[in-house]
């Protein structure tokens, strides 16, 4: 079975475009500033994509465990069931890193967003009030602006993950057809070994007996 007809190479590539889109969707994320609305929805739309990815590469690797069992059968080697293991490994460990940078930043921006409350709470003079309001309207503009770009990038996003998310659905899909063809195949070869072992018993038994009256044949002669 060539590779582009190999169930394992087919999931894998979607894996690996999961994961790419991923880190793309990292490196945006690395570039929007904290504590904004932006920042908060590509943060939970990275953990959960995380997770999915992780669960498609287990599911990945218990067909390669099954596969081990008998490689012959399926038509590989043990070279190409370390490099099947090496590979999600590898992707195991791209995903992780991701994660560990998101949770990382999303824990010190918590810590940072309580001192923030915290130093809100403390008195302000009457001229600080007045040039605070004056702050707050030059800065009207500039949030009105930004929650609108952030509208648009949300937006985009949306549409990516959406695309992300009918993936994810593809490689689910064809992962559990892998693993229903591979425990079909085993019970085959279950069933054959029983019949193989019925037919040598059946094969004993008429030896026997051909055996016994060969031997009968001797003494009536």
């Amino acid at each position: 079975m060539s590779k582009a007809q190999d169930p394992f190479y087919i999931v894998k590539e979607e894996i690996q475009e999961s994961i790419d889109k991923l880190q793309s969707s990292f490196h945006q994320w690395e570039r929007i500033l904290p504590d904004t609305g932006e920042q908060v929805h590509l943060t939970k739309e990275l953990l959960a994509n995380c997770e999915s990815i992780e669960w498609q590469v287990d599911e990945l690797n218990k067909t390669i465990d099954v596969a081990a069992r008998d490689p012959s059968w399926y038509g590989i080697d043990d070279r190409e069931l370390e490099s099947r293991r090496r590979w999600t490994t590898t992707a195991r460990t791209q995903v992780g890193d991701v994660k560990k940078s998101v949770v990382a930043r999303k824990e010190n921006g918590n810590s940072t967003s309580a001192m923030r409350r915290e130093l809100m709470k403390l008195p302000i003079s009457h001229q600080s009030d007045r040039s605070y309001q004056y702050g707050a309207e030059d800065n009207d503009d500039f949030i009105a602006s930004e929650s609108d770009r952030q509208m648009l990038l949300i937006k985009q996003q949306d549409e990516e993950l959406d695309e992300l998310s009918a993936s994810v659905e593809r490689i689910g899909g064809v992962g559990l057809t892998i693993h229903e063809e591979l425990l079909a195949q085993e019970k085959i070869i279950d069933d054959l070994g029983f019949e193989i072992d019925s037919t040598t018993n059946r094969l004993d038994f008429v030896q026997k007996k051909v055996a016994m009256v060969m031997k009968k044949s001797d003494i009536w002669i």
